[in-house]
């Protein structure tokens, strides 16, 4: 057989006497450990947040793993993060926007739940019914989605109802602020008398400035990214409500980790931030 295939015996017999070395061994598992969480997370997690998550399983083995091995591995799997960039939908509205009170002034901090909430709008694009819009209110404390709308129609309706359903969970304090940008919706009498109504102080991005809505644009990123642009085009509303609300009450609130958030969840900061009151 050496002889057909024109390699010498000693060459061979090296060949078949050879052991995968303890590094490449090493791999081996962890190209697998990381695989399974790549697959768990439906191909959303990249490298730093693959590395956290790979951490945890290792910590208990007294094993360690760098940022730049996970990402090499990865490299070598050829996998990486969903990361489509797609035409994004915007208002045609001409009519001039009269500026309004911005009250966060892009400052995000906080120091409890119910403290700052920040909404917003985003389009979703349907074969058969066209665009149809989401609505999310966000506690900014957690980063937890409290407030969910999606409907056919970018109406005012659709913001009332976003926030009708954040007030059933949660306690509204005095100084509340909801930050928005100056869309017609929210601009509305509708919509600022029941925010009268509810005590809620209505702070406002400035014209052309989304940086001051920052946290909720990061949100519809991560949602654009992750949920909807991996699928070419939703065929409905149903098909498109379901999807949607699987990622943000399944995935999103409970399951995916934020490195704002010292890589927790927001349900975790939400109830570790409940506990630490109730210890108070």
């Amino acid at each position: 057989m050496c002889r057909v295939l024109g390699v010498s015996r000693a060459h061979y017999y090296r060949y078949k006497a050879h052991k995968p070395s303890k590094r490449s061994l090493e791999d081996k598992d962890l190209k697998q450990r990381i695989f399974r969480i790549f697959v768990e997370f439906k191909q959303r997690y990249g490298v730093m947040k693959i590395h956290y998550e790979l951490s945890k399983e290792l910590q208990p083995l007294q094993r360690r793993c760098s940022p730049r091995r996970v990402s090499r591995l990865m490299k070598e799997m050829d996998i990486h993060s969903i990361a489509i960039k797609k035409w994004k939908a915007t208002s045609s509205s001409k009519q001039a926007i009269q500026q309004r009170p911005n009250l966060l002034k892009q400052d995000f901090s906080t120091t409890r739940l119910n403290q700052k909430w920040t909404t917003d709008i985003t389009y979703i694009q349907t074969k058969r019914d066209g665009w149809c819009y989401l609505s999310t209110i966000m506690d900014l404390h957690s980063r937890r989605i409290i407030g969910y709308s999606f409907s056919k129609k970018m109406a005012t309706k659709l913001i009332i109802k976003t926030l009708e359903s954040a007030v059933q969970n949660r306690t509204i304090t005095e100084d509340l602020i909801i930050h928005s940008d100056l869309g017609t919706q929210y601009t509305s009498d509708e919509y600022n008398k029941r925010l009268n109504e509810l005590h809620i102080r209505h702070s406002y991005s400035r014209k052309g400035c989304p940086y001051d809505n920052a946290p909720m644009e990061s949100f519809h990123a991560s949602l654009k990214k992750e949920c909807v642009y991996p699928i070419p085009v939703f065929e409905n509303y149903e098909a498109a409500a379901s999807v949607l609300f699987e990622y943000v009450h399944s995935f999103y609130n409970r399951k995916r980790i934020h490195s704002s958030l010292g890589y927790q969840t927001p349900l975790q900061v939400e109830i570790t931030t409940i506990a630490n009151q109730m210890a108070a």
